[in-house]
């Protein structure tokens, strides 16, 4: 019986697999992730965000700033793959 549990645990997280080559986009002759480019999109928004936020003055007032500005970065970036690629 739990030979057979093991089994099904394992097998449920392959489910999701699937045969199915990988997004990615062709730049400057070479082929780079998706993710990538959205990563870096959310890091770059995120930089300008702070940059607006600072010549504002709020930066100051914001607790964890660390945390807010990485989750700005997650937000960007899962946005952009939501708008362009539409993942």
């Amino acid at each position: 019986m739990r030979r057979v549990t093991l089994l099904a645990t394992v097998l449920c997280g392959l489910q999701g697999c699937g045969y199915a080559a990988s997004p990615s986009l062709p730049f400057y002759g070479a082929y780079f992730p998706s993710w990538l480019l959205c990563a870096a999109l959310g890091v770059l928004g995120s930089v300008l965000v702070r940059a607006l936020l600072i010549r504002l003055g709020v930066d100051d007032g914001i607790p964890l700033r660390t945390l807010v500005y990485i989750s700005l970065a997650f937000l960007i970036a899962f946005a952009a793959a939501a708008i362009v690629f539409g993942r």
